[in-house]
């Protein structure tokens, strides 16, 4: 039994790792996994319990291995989302639930969908980064220079992105928002504005400030994840897919998007004039509605 209101459990998912995770929402809703960005955490950003009750949704989030209070999963990749994901599933006794995954989250809410076949049955990303190794892919092209720089150095220099990441973990930890001050530079008009909302911008650090309280190590192990093989097929998913993506994102550029959109059999993609990456925060309560409205069969697994 699932209780009222918001809950954290600490689940168990083989040998000493264990993954901590934040439930809320409407108990008697659909069940959804909120995969976080990078670097992020369990906290947020999301929609209040509240917000997440009235859309009849069972919001459930978890910190990535190395992110919060989850253990480290050195050598983890992309793939393995599935695994802990159904691993905290079995652990709450949901048979069947939908996917979010935004931003960072994007890649590990696909395994779940190519992996998890006939637990998954709707999968929503929002600005998703693409393979490493996709073909007919510019990688690069339009990406933040600071996204680059990390990028090339998990192919070619660990050593320089541990230094660089542990000293924005460091500086993270004195200054919450030092993180917003770092990026201004790189932030299209639509992600400042987003940013510069008060709300909005608390639960970003507050997300940052949890996700590293131990370190880089989540963060370090995403990046080095996203260059690696991802480990499934996305043209094995079955179930419905919605891709959301701001035409102005330099982050996770929209080509990435329209990249996943041609491999992911039927796949939707919305792709939004005038929006940015951390517009993905704004829509994700529709986003939510959209992967409820399943069917209560669908839900149940009938």
């Amino acid at each position: 039994m699932i209780p009222a209101g918001m809950s954290q459990h600490e689940v168990p998912v083989g040998g000493d790792r264990r993954l901590m995770v934040e439930v809320s929402g409407n108990r008697d809703g659909m069940p959804v996994f909120l995969m976080h960005g990078t670097p992020g955490s369990r906290s947020g950003p999301k929609p209040r319990g509240s917000v997440s009750y009235r859309l009849g949704v069972l919001l459930i989030s978890y910190d990535r291995p190395g992110y919060g209070r989850s253990t480290r999963h050195p050598g983890r990749g992309v793939a393995d989302a599935a695994r802990d994901v159904a691993a905290i599933a079995d652990a709450l006794g949901i048979d069947r639930f939908a996917v979010v995954g935004r931003s960072g989250g994007g890649p590990h809410a696909l395994a779940c969908a190519a992996l998890l076949p006939q637990r998954v049955v709707r999968t929503a990303v929002l600005v998703s980064l693409a393979p490493a190794n996709a073909r007919d892919l510019n990688w690069y092209d339009g990406m933040t220079p600071g996204n680059v720089a990390a990028y090339t150095w998990a192919d070619n220099d660990y050593p320089a992105l541990k230094k660089e990441l542990t000293s924005r973990a460091a500086s993270l930890a004195v200054d919450p928002e030092s993180m917003f001050e770092g990026l201004r530079t790189e932030l299209e008009a639509a992600d400042r504005r987003v940013v510069d909302n008060v709300a909005i911008r608390r639960q970003l650090a507050q997300s940052y400030t949890e996700a590293l309280r131990d370190g880089p190590f989540g963060w370090l192990d995403d990046v080095l994840a996203f260059r690696a093989d991802w480990g499934f097929d996305l043209g094995a998913i079955t179930s419905p897919v919605r891709i959301w993506h701001g035409a102005d994102d330099r982050f996770s550029p929209v080509s990435h998007a329209q990249w996943l959109a041609r491999q992911i059999p039927g796949a939707v993609i919305d792709v939004r004039p005038g929006a940015a990456h951390f517009n993905a925060v704004e829509i994700l309560p529709e986003i939510l509605s959209w992967v409820a409205a399943v069917a209560p069969h669908q839900r149940d697994g009938d």
